[in-house]
């Protein structure tokens, strides 16, 4: 018998049943990771469809539940559906050639997406305890990081540092791949690390997170390593960050859109001088993938909604010479934005 997540995306995708392969709807779907494998949606029942590499501990993490996991490949998924005429299938995550096979073995197909998209939308109470669960470890690993960081260093060892603590603190992987920036490096919002060494009075951006059966944490901090005197600008510009920060933070009300809540920081820099210097969206959904719905951009249209969860990161980016970037990732609970994000400081620190 189906949950009532699991029943309320079958009613919406209007199919006779949803035939899953790509990776993190089949995890959002059954509630077990596998590179490979099949997740089969229909009126009465899920089915998970893994090969033997898979099976045991599929079968061991979902007993019990609402979950039935058989052994097999593509063929055995599709026997499953053989006598339905309607598939939902998510189209953004399929590619041309399988849409062809479905249609070419008589399937009609209808894109399922939408459904599974406005059911992740809000996330559950077990959702939201893996989410901060990946944001206290990320928070204490950097907490950890921060003595162990010294001059000379390239960009790369500090990343990789931070990427051990996490993963020695409990984390399953990290939510994407970390950003460590020095100096000038900062002023790239998606700066790939690299190998320049850290140098006495370089302003640093990290911008990591890690993952917490499957979910992620996302967070940027800021700051001085060593203070040498001709660091009156940054400190300056951090100042304007953190208040566009906090008050995107206060003022986030569940029923704005995502195009009000990016307003909210967006105007307090362009009040003052700095709003072409924001380059970016004032956020993004994070949930079993780093970039998700909500968008929180000048575009985004939409309504921001309890249970939420995304990024408030506002950032000014001076080309060639620095960029400063804060951010959490944050909830909506009663209405208000509550931060998982609660363990490091936001201030200017200066190591």
């Amino acid at each position: 018998m189906l949950n009532e997540k699991l029943h309320k995306i079958y009613e919406s995708a209007q199919a006779d049943a949803l035939l899953i392969e790509c990776e993190f709807l089949r995890k959002y779907l059954t509630g077990f990771s596998s590179t490979d494998g099949f997740a089969v949606l229909d009126k009465k029942d899920c089915t998970l469809v893994v090969d033997a590499r898979y099976l045991e501990a599929a079968q061991k993490a979902l007993r019990g539940g609402t979950v039935k996991v058989v052994e097999g490949g593509r063929a055995k998924a599709l026997e499953l559906v053989a006598d339905r005429k309607t598939l939902g299938v998510p189209y953004p995550f399929l590619s041309a050639q399988s849409l062809e096979q479905l249609r070419a073995e008589g399937h009609e197909t209808v894109d399922c997406m939408p459904a599974l998209r406005e059911a992740m939308l809000v996330k559950t109470e077990k959702e939201l305890s893996c989410i901060a669960r990946a944001s206290e470890i990320a928070e204490e690993a950097f907490s950890l990081l921060l003595p162990e960081i010294r001059e000379g260093m390239t960009e790369t060892e500090v990343a990789a540092i931070l990427e051990y603590l996490m993963r020695m603190l409990g984390a399953s992987g990290t939510s994407f791949d970390t950003i460590c920036a020095f100096g000038e490096n900062g002023s790239i919002p998606h700066y790939e690390t690299g190998a320049r060494q850290l140098r006495f009075g370089d302003p640093v951006l990290i911008d990591f997170g890690c993952k917490v059966e499957g979910y992620c944490s996302d967070i940027t901090r800021t700051f001085l390593f060593g203070d040498d005197g001709q660091h009156e600008e940054f400190k300056k510009l951090h100042g304007v960050v953190l208040m566009a920060h906090e008050l995107a933070k206060e003022g986030i009300r569940a029923g704005m859109t995502g195009a009000e809540a990016d307003a909210i920081a967006r105007r307090y820099l362009t009040v003052k001088g700095y709003g072409d210097l924001f380059t970016h969206s004032l956020g993004h959904g994070v949930g079993l993938r780093i970039h998700e719905a909500p968008t929180l951009s000048p575009r985004g249209e939409e309504v921001l909604r309890d249970g939420m969860v995304f990024s408030v990161e506002p950032g000014i980016y001076l080309p060639g010479r620095l960029g400063i970037r804060i951010e959490d990732t944050v909830t909506l609970k009663d209405g208000k934005v509550v931060s998982f994000m609660n363990r490091t400081s936001r201030r200017a620190l200066i190591l």
